[in-house]
């Protein structure tokens, strides 16, 4: 029975892609593919239903389903879209093998769902599969490049340099800035290091405690840490939880944190001047007329 089943849906294929389109054509208003131009989900859907029949006339997964999973992956489809395709295929041969029987029982009908189960259930398992490795690969390089970018010190004269945070500070995140913060000093040979909070939303015990290590563990390796960015809101929570930031000196922006940085440094900022001698002959000309 089971070759016979094979071979009536592998027979009718054609009546059966039909139906199939027919169904999946009419999902077409749903949010993931409202985007998407008729003519790129018309040849999208095909090649999809071609490929599950590739992979059940080959009893198993053929390579056309992982060269297909993985174009849909690469152009954002998502997986509803194969999932729900795989289920509507699953009940339009169901419905297509009954309709070709004279006599169906309960017998009957167990087996032909148990069959066609057999033939999409591996299917499914496999776009799940391939889908929840590629985007565990894309979180996990993701992760990488916030890793970079969450704590990167930057120097912005001799011997001064500026980390600037932005976000939450979890327990995670804490040990990268202070691992970037020690290889950073040393490689730039930073003598102040100017930690703006500006853009931490939220200042707590944990975060004023990592941010305390931090600049302890700077001071430990001879350099001094300004910690800069205080808002008025920031500093009232500071003085509720009794957290202790006077081992370090804190300025309530940047620039009079940077200003600070160049007196540690023994310098300062000075205006100058320059008079335009021909602007004031021409001023002085025009007073005489």
């Amino acid at each position: 029975m089971d070759a016979n089943l094979k071979s009536l849906v592998l027979e009718n294929s054609n009546d059966i892609v039909k139906m199939w389109l027919e169904e999946v054509q009419s999902s077409k208003n749903q949010e993931y593919t409202s985007t998407i131009s008729d003519e790129l989900f018309e040849s999208t859907n095909r090649e999809f239903v071609n490929v599950i029949f590739a992979s059940i006339e080959k009893q198993g997964l053929s390579s056309e389903l992982d060269d297909f999973s993985e174009r849909l992956i690469n152009l954002g489809w998502p997986l509803s879209y194969l999932t729900d395709g795989m289920q509507v295929f699953r009940r339009v041969t169901i419905d297509f093998i009954l309709s070709q029987s004279d006599k169906v029982d309960s017998e009957y009908l167990s087996r032909v769902m148990q069959k066609v189960d057999a033939w999409v259930g591996p299917i499914i398992n496999r776009l799940v599969n391939e889908y929840s490795g590629s985007w565990e690969h894309i979180v996990s390089l993701q992760r990488v490049a916030l890793q970079e970018l969450s704590a990167p010190l930057i120097p912005v004269m001799e011997n001064i340099t500026i980390m600037p945070l932005i976000g939450t500070i979890d327990t995670e995140r804490a040990k990268l800035i202070m691992e970037n913060l020690l290889d950073g000093v040393i490689k730039h040979h930073a003598d102040v290091v100017l930690i703006d909070i500006t853009g931490v939303p939220v200042v707590d015990t944990m975060v004023a405690h990592h941010i305390i290590q931090a600049a302890e563990a700077v001071r430990l390796i001879g350099s001094t840490c300004i910690l800069v960015g205080i808002r008025p809101e920031i500093a009232q929570t500071i003085v509720n939880l009794g957290i202790d930031l006077t081992k370090f000196p804190t300025k309530s922006s940047l620039r009079k944190g940077f200003q600070s940085a160049l007196e540690l440094t023994n310098r300062k900022i000075v205006t100058t001047e320059e008079k335009d001698e021909s602007i004031e002959k021409l001023i002085d000309s025009l007073d005489g007329e």
